[in-house]
């Protein structure tokens, strides 16, 4: 069963475990799953990695699926993060904003020095909230909304996320250290604030007093 953290008439709030799509083509996956439990279609409004878990939402009509479009269009709709990175940023609190490419045939961005066909300008800020063993927890807000642009901008700078072995990470003890922690958005006259925390009991999490 999937955490359900606010359903209505117009859309669900949800947790994403790890481990399970958000969408895609003749699988399992949170499209899939919602349905099946909510007895009701559900349109997806933003993506998780796979590998990644958090608080998702899923529109339930097509009114409010293009009103949260809307939203993130504008970049109304806030998300924020939490991430354990091996290594530890110069600034406690800080801005990273590269030139983004993603190579589509091997799902990957690379982090870029020109503008060209298919490069996008993406930025995000961060705060650091403890550290240990040579790793970081830290909060992180996306400015943008770019496929892997965490871990790729964190990876830039030599500092992959634990378990994220396609962007550099040795240790193969976790998956990415990724959690989806806030969203906040409005609809209609409303505005909505949602949250949820990774386990802090399983590795990386638990090497934090958080």
């Amino acid at each position: 069963m999937i955490e359900i953290l606010f359903e209505n008439r117009d859309f669900a709030v949800c947790v994403k475990p790890v481990g399970v799509a958000s969408q895609c083509d003749g699988a399992e996956d949170m499209v899939k799953l919602l349905t099946e439990q909510l007895k009701t279609a559900v349109y997806p409004i933003h993506r998780l990695d796979t590998a990644v878990g958090g608080v998702m939402v899923f529109a339930k009509n097509k009114k409010s699926a293009a009103s949260l479009s809307k939203e993130i269009a504008e970049r109304r709709f806030v998300k924020t993060y939490l991430a354990v990175a091996e290594g530890m940023p110069e600034e406690k609190e800080g801005h990273f904003e590269d030139l983004l490419f993603k190579d589509s045939r091997k799902n990957k961005s690379y982090v870029v020095t020109r503008e060209r066909k298919g490069v996008r300008k993406v930025s995000l800020d961060y705060k650091v909230l403890a550290e240990t063993d040579g790793k970081t927890l830290v909060k992180v807000r996306l400015n943008t909304g770019r496929s892997h642009q965490i871990r790729v901008q964190f990876a830039s700078r030599k500092m992959p996320l634990a378990g994220d072995g396609k962007y550099g990470s040795r240790d193969n003890r976790c998956q990415v250290a990724l959690w989806s922690a806030e969203i906040e958005f409005s609809l209609g006259k409303e505005k909505y604030i949602f949250e949820s925390k990774p386990d802090f009991s399983v590795y990386p999490w638990n090497l934090f007093d958080f």
